[in-house]
């Protein structure tokens, strides 16, 4: 059976009280107990004294006892739960409680040991007897025996303060297990309604409802750490989504262009319209090679990707293979009016895959002349720190909106809606450039301005196992 978790928690928390409370009541009684013992003992003690006392000042000086006088004491203690003797010095009986009400005095030794039997189980009361000496000035003219149910002395005071204290305790038991459910009900809706509310939104995520958010605000960091993660949760499969749909439609408008380009002059030539010669067979020829070229990248993208990715690592030196790359587009780039720049130090030595960290350069080198207007300006540089190496391209082109910024690593993605091939291939080249990079536990950083140009930094780990 499952139980919900505002359930557990009132059922913790009066659990957590009972436990405190039952544990404050064992210690307390036996704290309790033992000093109340020894209170019973110390008042016990007292009164003996106090009957003797008084017991002693009923004798008269011509060796005579005041009869009443004695009488009374022997009374009242009666009513106290004490039944006493009073012997002279011959051994002769001056007042026996017992001769004088024996009826009273099994009657009080009955109450006694039902009251300590009831209070104190344990306990295995029988009748005793003390006998104390009287003295008349140093002169010893008796004795008093004071009998009653032992081994503890209850009065009836005794059993009201105990009853009472008995009362107490089982109040504040009721009374804490009432604020305990209380405040277990009102804490556990504060926990658990939040949460309630976050699993709403994620149930909603669940059915493919990615734009609820939840906004619930609360004292406990967990909570907020958990609505949090679950708005960026739905963030991000939303945007994972819109994306989706994009690469879907991308993929569509990269395969429809040359399959459209390719019906149209096959048609054209079967029905006569073109002549079947050279030319035309060259353009469906392109049309094919483009198509291929996108399965290679396609390809090559899902090997970079893949966790059996096989990287051949070797040492060498990055930063003459950079600089022999940037000979390599000189060309190019005179041609476009664009400068390019080498910036490195010799022998700066990597661990990695020569053929495709040549493929990140050429990719970034190759982006960089592409984006970058005549009269333009590209950078290329290489660095070396104690953990790092670090490749920077940096360009003075066109740039990237801080809206598309996040998405230029996506499959397929274009700045350029329309997807001219005068402005650039694709989509797949920096996604495979990131890919190579992270298989290699690397890192790849974009920064950019919109008219102002980009950089991109690719940071290689330097030293490694594998060579």
């Amino acid at each position: 059976m499952k139980i919900s978790l505002k359930t557990k928690l009132s059922l913790s928390y009066i659990a957590i009280v009972m436990v405190c409370v039952a544990l404050t009541s064992i210690f307390s009684n036996i704290y309790f107990e033992r000093h109340f013992r020894e209170y019973i003992m110390q008042n016990q003690e007292q009164k003996y004294k106090d009957i003797v006392a008084s017991v002693g000042r009923q004798y008269e000086e011509k060796g005579q006892w005041r009869y009443e006088g004695i009488q009374n004491i022997g009374i009242n203690a009666l009513e106290q739960g004490l039944i006493i003797k009073v012997i002279d010095i011959t051994d002769k009986i001056v007042w026996d409680a017992r001769t004088y009400n024996n009826g009273a005095c099994e009657q009080i030794i009955s109450n006694m040991a039902r009251k300590v039997s009831k209070y104190y189980p344990n306990l295995k009361g029988e009748y005793v007897e003390k006998t104390f000496p009287v003295f008349y000035g140093e002169k010893k003219v008796g004795s008093v025996a004071i009998g009653h149910y032992g081994p503890l002395y209850l009065s009836d005071h005794d059993i009201i303060f105990l009853r009472a204290l008995n009362k107490v305790f089982v109040t504040i038991g009721i009374f804490s297990m009432f604020i305990a459910f209380t405040f277990g009900i009102l804490m556990s809706n504060r926990l658990t309604k939040p949460i309630s509310r976050v699993i709403d939104t994620a149930q909603m995520i669940a059915k493919g409802y990615f734009g609820g958010r939840s906004h619930e605000k609360s004292t406990t960091k967990e909570i907020n750490q958990l609505t949090a993660t679950v708005n960026n949760l739905a963030e991000t499969l939303e945007m994972q989504e819109k994306l989706r749909r994009r690469l879907t439609e991308d993929v569509a408008h990269e395969l429809r262009t040359p399959l459209a380009t390719l019906q149209s002059h096959l048609e054209a030539m079967i029905d006569g319209i073109w002549e079947l010669d050279g030319k035309r067979l060259k353009s469906c020829h392109d049309e094919i090679i483009r198509l291929n070229r996108l399965v290679d990248d396609l390809e090559r993208l899902a090997q970079y990707e893949s966790e059996n990715l096989i990287l051949n690592y070797a040492r060498f030196d990055i930063s003459s293979l950079v600089e022999q790359i940037v000979l390599n587009f000189e060309h190019d780039y005179h041609q476009k009016g664009v400068e390019i720049y080498f910036d490195g130090k010799k022998e700066i030595l990597v661990c990695a895959d020569k053929d495709k960290i040549s493929q990140v350069i050429v990719n970034l080198i190759s982006n960089a002349l592409k984006y970058t207007n005549k009269g333009g300006k590209v950078n290329v540089s290489v660095s070396s720190d104690q953990d790092a190496i670090g490749l920077r391209v940096k360009d003075t082109g066109i740039g990237i909106s801080k809206d598309n910024l996040p998405f230029i690593f996506e499959r397929f993605y274009r700045v350029e809606k329309s997807r001219n091939r005068i402005t650039g291939g694709a989509g797949i080249g920096l996604t495979i450039t990131k890919a190579i990079v992270e298989a290699h536990r690397g890192k790849i950083m974009v920064e950019s301005s919109l008219n102002e140009g980009t950089e991109f930094i690719v940071m290689l780990p330097k030293n490694r196992q594998s060579c």
